[in-house]
């Protein structure tokens, strides 16, 4: 009966250490936004769906033809759609000349 019942309070314990432990990492992850004008390749990288080719398209983009005006635009590089952006849309941020559009 001891042993089950200290178990049981083990687990708790496990259980609400890991939440403390958990949070922050998600809330940090959450709270994360990405200037996709000024983002390295790494930083890219951190989007969901995007990796190496797709970020390295992104910059190319941004130093090729234009800076992007707002977070929807960065669906005009090759590989980003709707799905992806809107898998991203709360992490993308777009700074120009000092200002943030989100």
């Amino acid at each position: 009966m001891h042993s089950k019942k200290n178990r049981t309070v083990f687990l708790t314990a496990l259980i609400v250490m890991g939440i403390f432990l958990i949070t922050p990492l998600a809330i940090a992850g959450q709270i994360q936004k990405i200037n996709i004008n000024s983002a390295t390749k790494e930083q890219l990288m951190t989007l969901s769906g995007v990796g190496e080719k797709t970020a390295t398209s992104i910059i190319a983009y941004r130093e090729k033809i234009e800076p992007f005006k707002k977070p929807e635009d960065i669906m005009k590089v090759k590989g980003i759609g709707p799905k992806t952006f809107k898998n991203n849309k709360d992490r993308i941020i777009v700074k120009l000349q000092n200002m943030s559009i989100k």
